[in-house]
């Protein structure tokens, strides 16, 4: 069983690379995923992998920081900023894993208004340009 800290690093070494097959192999079948922009929650590994994927390139590029965590023994709460478009965004992720490792919820919060409304828009664009490539 692997500890929280060690999820934690193979969370740190997808987001620093953004390796997808390693991302998808990080989520469980049946993961959870909870959005600012979104009001349900989506549930498995294809659209949890979708949106994690996008936010990805929406929220982690250049300028992405985690700023803190905190962690207990099946999740983390690791705090971010970034400035896009001139906006700057602050919000967390909540990431809890199961005794193997995968990723089985996955909760984003993101403040202020103005960044929550530009990363709605950005996340459809992202989703629907990924929705229109082959698998």
């Amino acid at each position: 069983m692997p500890t929280t800290a060690e999820n934690l690093a193979r969370w740190h070494d997808h987001m620093g690379a953004h390796d997808q097959q390693l991302l998808w192999d990080m989520l469980h079948p049946d993961c959870v995923f909870e959005s600012p922009v979104v009001h349900t929650p989506q549930v498995g590994r294809p659209i949890v992998f979708k949106y994690l994927a996008s936010a990805g390139n929406v929220l982690g590029g250049d300028g992405f920081t985690y700023v803190g965590q905190w962690l207990n023994q099946t999740s983390a709460i690791l705090e971010f900023t970034n400035t896009i478009n001139g906006i700057k965004v602050n919000g967390i992720d909540m990431i809890t894993w199961n005794d193997d490792g995968q990723i089985t919820h996955f909760k984003v919060m993101v403040r202020p208004l103005k960044a929550i409304n530009m990363i709605h828009q950005m996340m459809g664009e992202m989703l629907q340009k990924m929705a229109s490539q082959p698998a």
